[in-house]
Order: structure tokens, then sequence, then C-alpha cells
């Protein structure tokens, strides 16, 4: 799902000296550090200081087959793999989608949900790639989503927003056309907002994953065995079909 291309090749000069956690390591201390932005409804999404969302949830489930505590952090979009590359948690669960610009950077798990980059408008508005000509779009900054609209033919002003649900409201009050971002969050405020706006095409498809900090492949074996389980014991498909009415895994 998610995002984007910061440029990339300085997270591996921003990388700490220090070594990440193994797993052993986190095993040992009986707790994981875990990042996320906490602004991506419904993935990941601070209500008050409750954080909460589908891969919030769904990273809690995974540590508890761990049998480890969680402690979580939140930071914008655009620091989380700096972080990550500096040591300052273990993972990050943030709808990252899985690119070869960001794969020289860290390592991904095995994909947690399959999505795409869909326009969402109001009643009238550009439904299509080809309907974008000229048009402004509310895109977040640091995304596969501003990437993708960038390569629209014709698309008028992209307009960038730290965060995504900036880039929403902007199409909301009518200072864009449409807004580009997830497909399961452009259902999500298609819902809320009722009929209000509508949901167009898919600019592109992609496949999102946990990130680790390069090299460190005992924690990334774990994040993907436990991942595993959880998509065979019903684990998964419970905590996906409570936030989305389907099974949103990669087919």
């Amino acid at each position: 799902m998610k995002k984007a291309l910061l440029i990339l090749t300085s997270l591996t000069l921003l990388a700490s000296a220090a070594q990440a956690r193994t797993w052993d390591d986190i095993k040992k201390s009986g707790t994981i550090k875990i990042a996320t932005e906490g602004a991506f409804p419904p993935f990941n999404i601070l209500k008050g200081k409750e954080l909460t969302g589908f891969e919030v949830e769904l990273a809690n489930a995974l540590a508890k087959q761990m049998g480890l505590k969680v402690q979580w952090v939140t930071q914008p979009f655009d620091n989380l793999l700096i972080g990550l590359n500096q040591d300052r948690y273990d993972f990050v669960i943030a709808s990252h989608g899985i690119t070869p610009e960001r794969q020289k950077a860290v390592d991904f798990s095995n994909p947690h949900y399959c999505t795409g980059g869909a326009i969402v408008t109001k009643p009238g508005g550009p439904m299509t790639a080809a309907a974008l000509k000229g048009k402004k779009v509310a895109v977040q900054v640091g995304t596969t989503y501003l990437e993708n609209v960038r390569k629209v033919p014709g698309v008028g002003d992209v307009k960038t927003f730290p965060k995504d649900t900036d880039a929403q409201a902007a199409l909301m009050a009518g200072r864009t056309d449409a807004w580009v971002g997830d497909k399961f969050t452009g259902l999500d405020l298609v819902k809320a907002q009722k009929g209000k706006v509508v949901q167009g095409d898919l600019l592109f498809k992609e496949r999102i994953a946990m990130a680790v900090k390069k090299g460190n492949a005992s924690l990334l074996k774990e994040l993907n065995s436990q991942l595993a389980k959880a998509m065979s014991n019903g684990t998964y498909a419970k905590i996906s079909t409570g936030y989305f009415g389907q099974d949103i895994r990669c087919k």
C-alpha cells in the first residue's frame, strides 16, 4: 500500500553503526518496538491516545504469537525508514509498498496485503487516468501515489500534503479535483462521506509489507513465520474482515 519515494539512497548513509536487534535479542528482552505513522486510516490511526487500525491489530497479534509485549512508536511517514536504519525500533508496519528503490535501503517481509492507488473524486469528477488531464490532484508527499500521479500524461497541478488525511480534506473542501491514495482507504472515505465522493479507477497495483533494517535476517524470518501462522490459523482473516468485510491478503 502505501508508499513512497524518499531519496532512499540516503537511508543507507544515515544508518547507525550499531547493529539492529536480532530476533534472539528481542526475544530475550520480552518487548518488540514497532513503528507506524498513526495517520493512515483504517490501517494505522491515532484516535486520541489510542493507536488502532488494521496494521496495528495485525502487528499486536503477531507479537502475541511471539510471546512479546509491544512498544509502539509513531513517526511522520517520511521519517519511518530513516528511523529504522538508525535502530530506533525493530520493524515498521505502515503500508509501505514494495519498490526497487526501497529494497535498496531496507528488507521487506512477505506482503501483509495487496492494494492499489485509487482515484477518489466528487460525483462528476475525474474517474480515470485520462480524465486527470489538467486537473488538480491531492496526494500525500513521499508516497508511491505521488510518484504514479506524476506519471499520468497531462495531469494538472499535483498538490502534496504531509498527511493523507490532509490530502483528503483538500478534496472535500473543493481545493482539488481528485485525491489519489490507497483503494481501501478510499473506500473508507466513500463510506464515511455518504455519497459526497466516489471512487474511480486504480492507477496502479502494489504489494504492502513490513520493513526491517537491511541484513536483519533473523527478525525477517520470524516475522514471515508469524505472518504465515496468522494467515493459516484464522487470525488474519478475522482482523481483515473486521475492517474491510473481506480478506485483503495477496491472492
